[in-house]
């Protein structure tokens, strides 16, 4: 299967913050933001494969910082690793508004997405290749992180965790 640069995942969307989406204090609703994520990282997500994608987990989710009302709110997906079915992907949630000086990076997830077939079984996808400085860091942290995922879930012994052992021994 044909590797794909992880340049050729990337979805980025835009949204406008109304009043149906705040809380009472008239903020964005962390649920409406999560609604966002999952589809830009499902759509990267499907990029990356070409295939029907489904959310597997939210491996993490950072709210940094609040978003007002009328804020502008841009969503960048990107896939950081492929694996045999799954993909992790970053997104990274940027706002601009009234208040603040061009765009500010205001909160981030990690979700795990698997490519499936029509009956809803995994399969294959392509390996990713990781070019700038960042995509090559979340590349080699993906790992970790998937490592760790499977050592708190029971499926992998913590001694198996090769990527994760190296954090914590010195050769």
């Amino acid at each position: 299967m044909k590797s794909k640069k992880a340049s050729e995942s990337a979805s980025i969307t835009t949204e406008i913050v109304l009043p149906n989406d705040t809380n009472n204090l008239d903020n964005l609703m962390g649920g409406r933001l999560l609604h966002w994520m999952d589809i830009a990282a499902a759509i990267s997500s499907h990029r990356h494969c070409g295939r029907i994608v489904v959310t597997a987990s939210v491996n993490n989710v950072s709210f940094n910082k609040a978003i007002p009302r009328g804020s502008i709110v841009t969503l960048e997906a990107k896939v950081s690793r492929a694996f045999n079915s799954s993909m992790e992907v970053f997104v990274d949630v940027w706002m601009e508004n009234r208040a603040e000086k061009g765009k500010i990076k205001c909160n981030e997830a990690i979700y795990t997405f698997v490519a499936v077939d029509q009956l809803g079984n995994p399969i294959e996808i392509p390996e990713l290749v990781p070019e700038t400085k960042k995509e090559k860091e979340r590349y080699d942290g993906a790992l970790r992180r998937r490592q760790l995922s499977l050592i708190l879930s029971g499926r992998m012994k913590a001694d198996d965790a090769t990527e994760l052992k190296a954090l914590f021994t010195k050769n």
